[in-house]
């Protein structure tokens, strides 16, 4: 453990996980915002955090990596951070998920700490800032070399968008459409599996999915687009969605989204009685490796696959790329392990890549 690893995890982390975890997050996304706009803290924080390895950059759909590991959907929802990122080792983020309109998300508390469980309970209810303000900020914010910008989509969380199927598809259908037109993103993720929002996840039918990829393949796109995968319906729906996803040449899958299902918690006591959003964390590793596999078996290399769910050491990063995941992506890691998570993957990665067999 280096001396950065050390101070997060024995000075800083005891205290701010005294401190509520939606406060603890809006105030390190600010911090962040501002760190990445001065170029000395941005050399300081690649001093400490950078991975300097042997190249481990991937080109996954043409699009180039410089590590690996990305930034999970659901830390950085309007696109604040990119500049910060390059310098904690990380090759890309995921920024979202975006909507069309403004969402203020749910009622507090939107994020709960299981400790115990390594797991964090995220009932945002998609708060962001919509999407012609991530356009707005991302055609004035400077790129970082090297790094890509996917950008996660959902339909806004308003009951009207969310129950009424045509009103939802139009939705994605506005944000996929301003975004292909601005030029804005790297790759574009259609998230069908937030469980947080009005309606449920109504596109993980696949008669409702067919027609939502219907109306979006009509909108001209020239980049990569994926689909953000629920990680808890069983095998046999989960692979009705696969094939919906293969006929509409949807190139990659995100595997996956939260847990559902208190019941996987290691101390389901500690959860709230009531569902209030759901789990990421620890009891998304096992599911989500599973699903990965799976999918890998049965489709081989017909998708790109990039695996994130609970992810806290460079064994479970290597677990996922074993599994079958062409990147990785981390959030609670981050939040639980610190920033020097995302280093001793790529270190370890760097080791052990080829012995990856997918």
């Amino acid at each position: 453990m280096d001396l950065a690893d050390y101070l997060y995890r024995h000075a800083l982390k005891p205290i701010l996980f005294r401190i509520d975890p939606e406060r603890v997050h809006n105030a390190f996304v600010s911090i962040g915002e501002i760190m990445g706009s001065i170029a000395p803290a941005r050399t300081v924080f690649s001093f400490f955090y950078n991975y300097r390895g042997p190249d481990i950059s991937k080109t996954v759909d043409g699009i180039h990596y410089r590590t690996p590991v990305l930034l999970s959907a659901g830390f950085d929802a309007n696109g604040q951070l990119t500049r910060i990122l390059p310098s904690l080792g990380f090759g890309g983020e995921e920024i979202g998920s975006i909507t069309t309109l403004p969402c203020k998300g749910n009622k507090k508390p939107r994020l709960t700490r299981l400790i115990r469980n390594q797991s964090i309970v995220v009932y945002k209810g998609l708060r962001n800032r919509g999407v012609d303000a991530l356009i707005k900020k991302l055609s004035r914010t400077k790129r970082a070399e090297d790094f890509v910008l996917g950008i996660s989509i959902a339909r806004t969380n308003t009951r009207a968008s969310c129950v009424d199927v045509d009103a939802g598809i139009e939705d994605y259908a506005v944000s996929f459409k301003k975004l292909n037109e601005a030029d804005i993103g790297d790759y574009y993720t259609i998230n069908i599996s937030c469980p947080n929002a009005w309606g449920g996840e109504t596109f993980t039918d696949p008669v409702l999915l067919e027609k939502l990829l219907t109306r979006l393949t009509q909108i001209p796109c020239r980049k990569p687009v994926y689909l953000k995968m629920p990680i808890d319906l069983p095998w046999e729906a989960f692979a009705k969605l696969l094939d919906v996803a293969h006929r509409f040449g949807i190139h990659g899958l995100v595997i996956g989204n939260l847990n559902k299902n208190y019941a996987d918690l290691r101390h389901p006591e500690d959860a709230p009685r009531e569902f209030r959003g759901g789990l990421s964390g620890a009891p998304c590793f096992e599911p989500s490796n599973e699903l990965i596999r799976k999918t890998r078996e049965r489709y081989g290399e017909r998708f790109t696959i990039i695996g994130v769910g609970g992810i806290f050491s460079p064994d479970d990063a290597m677990a996922k790329f074993a599994a079958g995941a062409d990147l990785v992506m981390i959030i609670s890691g981050l939040i639980f392990e610190g920033p020097g998570l995302v280093k001793r993957v790529c270190e370890r990665y760097a080791r052990e890549s080829g012995k990856i067999k997918t």
